[in-house]
């Protein structure tokens, strides 16, 4: 198994990226890092590097250019010579922290969608009290139907179950209230089709429940989901701010700290998203996970481990086979 890294995407590239690699490598795990080989045999250093291939590129793409242009006029990129290395089998996943237009776009012009499935998604983790809910999509769609979401229900509860190891995963559709009578046009027409889904429907989430642990997986469109996201990214820090701010404040508080320091570094992991490394594509043929713009080393490295839990899991596969077969179940219906 090899993971293809796009080693020029990501606002600290190439060093972290290369250095995430390096430590995926010491995992055991074999990355092939695309990009400008000068600058990735600059920052690889005197470091062993058995477990690293590196495949020049000429072209990078950048986070102000648009997608669908830049993939299809940038044929040597680092982003687009990825994918394709995985469509021919010669990766088994691609990971990148570049643009995430041009990911998604590149995915689904180079891999495809799986059969039955009209948009990808992107899933991302979000830490809470109960550990991870699957939040999903968090950017890739922002205009969706009501199908659309059923979708990404089926995606998201095959990804707890299989990535996360939930066993029969809750699934909520986040909502302004709990009652199936509530909502907009687009949740209360997915509602009866969520389920119908053979998911593990619990109905209606409200947004404070993505924390909560009400639900292991959380349904809404691109654009609620990124609101979401960012706004919980940003919530976390300013709380860590706050705390260290009045931790030390005074000397007495400086004491108090000391005998607290545990239990905040464990808060301050539970709330990185670093720990989650990146949000997988659902729905595209083939293992592609999206990092975040700002991801470290330690980011970039929990993303390959993503990428080849993936897959060895057989996540595509097992989506490809649920969505199949739905899809059979239906036509049968139709024709009875």
């Amino acid at each position: 198994m090899k993971i293809a890294v796009d080693a020029m995407g990501g606002d600290y590239a190439p060093h972290e990226i290369v250095m995430g690699a390096l430590e995926a490598g010491r995992d055991g795990i074999e990355v092939i890092l695309l990009g400008d080989s000068e600058s990735i045999l600059k920052e690889l250093g005197n470091n062993k590097r058995d477990m690293i291939d590196i495949v020049h590129t000429t072209e990078t793409i950048a986070m102000g250019e648009q997608p669908a242009n830049a993939v299809r006029k940038k044929k040597d990129s680092s982003i687009v010579r990825a994918v394709q290395l995985v469509k021919e089998g010669k990766a088994s996943a691609f990971v990148s922290a570049g643009s995430t237009g041009a990911v998604m776009a590149a995915a689904l012009l180079g891999l495809g969608r799986i059969k039955g499935i009209d948009r990808p998604a992107i899933a991302s983790v979000i830490p809470g009290k109960k550990g991870g809910t699957v939040l999903l999509d968090v950017g890739a769609n922002v205009d969706c139907k009501p199908k659309n979401l059923q979708q990404f229900g089926i995606m998201g509860y095959i990804y707890a179950d299989i990535i996360l190891g939930i066993d029969n995963p809750r699934v909520g559709l986040l909502n302004v209230g709990e009652e199936e009578s509530k909502g907009n046009e687009l949740t209360l027409e997915s509602f009866p089709l969520l389920k119908e889904s053979g998911v593990n429907f619990i109905g209606n989430v409200e947004g404070r429940d993505i924390f909560n642990g009400m639900a292991d997986v959380v349904v809404c469109d691109g654009f609620v989901g990124n609101v979401v996201l960012k706004a919980g990214e940003g919530l976390a820090m300013s709380l860590m701010r706050m705390m260290k701010d009045e931790l030390t404040r005074s000397w007495l508080s400086k004491m108090g700290t000391v005998l607290t320091l545990p239990g905040l570094k464990e808060i301050r992991r539970r709330v990185d998203y670093a720990e989650y490394g990146g949000a997988p594509l659902l729905g595209v043929n083939g293992v592609v996970i999206v990092c975040h713009g700002s991801s470290t080393a330690f980011a970039v490295r929990n993303a390959i481990r993503v990428a080849a839990g993936a897959v060895s899991s057989g996540l595509v596969q097992a989506i490809r086979r649920n969505v199949e077969s739905n899809l059979t179940e239906k036509a049968g219906c139709g024709d009875a």
